[in-house]
């Protein structure tokens, strides 16, 4: 038997196979407690130098932005990884996991199988990092209910991820399709309403509040 022979008949290498096995399990898990506590297990495996590292990855990324709006993204992206990071741990440790028992989105098996395919570069190291980026923002979005992107990070055009009386929005949400790993098919936001949506009014009475969600369905069609 030929060296070429030898090569064929043996299995291809499973790259990151570790991280597809976690994927698969996550991936069949039913109730965002479950969730929760399963993303913590992997997620406090990692270390903050961690959360350095990743810091330090997206910062390369958007180096040739204008200087403003990069201080603004890093300090958006710092605070979302430091802070979810911190609240993985203190729930966790609370026990809160386990009174937590609504079920998960029906997407949320998707999503890990997304999570899978782009954990598979071949660098141990980077998809490493990767993997724990996808499983902060899937604490966030599957478990919390939260938007991927933190509340308050910019976008082009000076819109901003937005929280409304309890609502979501985003500018970005119906942008899924032009990044296949996007997080936005996964993300409970909604989209940014256009230009003249009008703010929900503060502190309101009820007849105030009644007039408002009028207003918008008569005049800015927006009935989300």
């Amino acid at each position: 038997m030929t060296r070429s022979e030898k090569i064929e008949m043996q299995e291809p290498p499973a790259p990151n196979s570790a991280i597809q096995r976690e994927c698969a399990q996550l991936a069949v898990i039913e109730t965002r407690g479950d969730l929760g506590r399963a993303i913590a297990r992997l997620v406090l495996a990692h270390s903050p130098r961690d959360l350095q590292q990743m810091r330090w990855n997206f910062s390369k990324k958007i180096r040739d932005i204008s200087p403003a709006y990069r201080k603004t993204l890093e300090e958006a992206i710092t605070g979302y990884l430091h802070g979810t990071y911190q609240n993985v741990r203190l729930m966790n440790q609370q026990g809160v996991f386990s009174s937590i028992h609504g079920a998960l989105q029906a997407n949320a098996p998707a999503y890990w199988r997304m999570v899978a395919d782009h954990c598979a570069t071949g660098d141990e190291e980077e998809d490493r990092i990767r993997f724990l980026k996808y499983l902060l923002s899937g604490f966030c979005m599957l478990v919390q209910g939260m938007p991927g992107h933190p509340i308050g990070m910019p976008f082009p055009g000076g819109d901003r991820v937005e929280c409304i009386d309890g609502i979501y929005y985003c500018p970005v949400r119906t942008k899924a399709n032009d990044v296949d790993s996007a997080l936005c098919p996964f993300c409970p936001a909604l989209q940014t309403p256009e230009s003249g949506y009008l703010r929900p009014p503060v502190n309101a009475s009820e007849h105030r509040k009644q007039e408002f969600i009028r207003t918008c369905f008569d005049h800015h069609h927006f009935n989300g």
